[in-house]
């Protein structure tokens, strides 16, 4: 299997996804680890894209998946359904299929939150959900097994 990465951003707030998209594709290429793309509307779609792609026999597969976007605060409570419900969603396939995911989507309260975050220059959590991502994928591929 080739250690391949899929990136699945959520083009909602483009520029920002755009920025995350930056620092994880800098970081792969410091690790030279190949990767592909795919965009999709908002955070609600990330979870289902990758449970599709995941389980599809003709596509390549991927040792690992890296979720990238950004919900911002309104005045509604849609932020807390789509905050969480995307996070439900990665940590249960995760957790049920095993698929290694750095999850990237930021859940702030405004776009200064966003873009400090978003930034290479400044947190770059771009970066860093591809390292979380890359974690889990050197834990499964060392076979590990409790000591006790």
């Amino acid at each position: 299997m080739e250690n391949k990465i899929l990136l699945v951003d959520a083009d909602f707030y483009k520029d920002i996804a755009d920025e995350l998209v930056r620092g994880a594709i800098r970081q792969l290429q410091e690790k030279n680890l190949k990767y592909d793309r795919v965009s999709v509307p908002g955070a609600l779609e990330i979870p289902p894209a990758i449970a599709t792609i995941s389980q599809e026999k003709s596509i390549s597969r991927y040792v690992g998946y890296v979720a990238l976007g950004c919900v911002i605060r309104g005045e509604t409570s849609h932020y807390d359904i789509v905050s969480s419900e995307s996070a439900r969603g990665l940590m249960n396939l995760s957790i049920e299929k095993g698929l290694a995911i750095g999850n990237g989507i930021l859940t702030v309260d405004n776009a200064d939150q966003a873009w400090t975050r978003a930034s290479i220059s400044k947190k770059n959590k771009g970066r860093d959900a591809v390292l979380a991502c890359l974690s889990i994928v050197r834990l499964k591929k060392s076979n590990y097994v409790d000591p006790r």
